[in-house]
């Protein structure tokens, strides 16, 4: 039996895929989260298959939350799940350590074919986006593997950099992630030194180009 964990924050949503997945009879729902938090505190307890997430959710992304997940060095493999079919999404979720990457227009028999895919260490592009996405890695190979400075920020610095870009003053940015205020402001001028912008117009554009955050899903 395939264990995995379903990550997104609409209840509805979570449980239409529920259903849908629950209709196979190799593959069991051991686990829900509403955020990207609890995704990884769930997925290290459960320690499932596979993890299949939005991308799009407080906290920590899907992409932040497959990235700590990777990190754990646990045999779960990470499908994500979004309407979103941008590249550079795309390139960031796989650069995280997703083995699949799946739109939410697609039909359940193909998300039980990543799942199952992904459950056995194979990975899996939805067709609609694997063409676009090979051609783009291999432009990057061309240009001896340049990245963006985005994708050249750490874990750290992209988990301060959400909040932020939410609207979240530093104080509350301190309490969310447990660091001190001064600290929250360290990473927010280094950020804007990093990324080449002046003001939080230029920080927010930044986390909506690469899915940090999103004006509506």
């Amino acid at each position: 039996m395939i264990r995995i964990i379903l990550a997104d924050d609409h209840h509805l949503v979570r449980q239409g895929i529920r259903a849908l997945i629950e209709r196979a009879d190799d593959i069991e729902v051991i686990g829900e989260s509403e955020d990207g938090y609890q995704a990884v505190q769930l997925v290290e307890r459960l320690v499932p298959d596979v993890l299949v997430t939005d991308i799009a959710m407080p906290r920590l992304s899907g992409i932040q939350a497959v990235e700590q997940i990777c990190k754990l060095a646990l045999p779960t493999g990470a499908i994500i799940l979004s309407v979103y079919s941008d590249q550079a999404l795309v390139r960031q979720a796989l650069r995280s350590g997703a083995k699949g990457y799946l739109l939410k227009s697609a039909v359940v028999e193909e998300l039980l074919v990543a799942i199952r895919a992904v459950s056995q260490g194979n990975a899996y592009l939805t067709p609609a986006i694997s063409t676009a996405v090979i051609t783009d890695f291999l432009t990057i190979d061309a240009k001896s593997g340049e990245i963006s400075s985005f994708e050249q920020l750490s874990p750290r610095e992209r988990e301060v950099l959400k909040p932020i870009a939410e609207g979240y003053t530093n104080n509350e940015i301190a309490t969310l992630l447990t660091i001190s205020v001064k600290t929250v402001e360290k990473h927010r001028a280094h950020l804007m030194t990093r990324l080449g912008v002046h003001d939080m117009a230029g920080l927010i554009r930044t986390a909506l180009k690469f899915g940090l955050i999103f004006l509506d899903e």
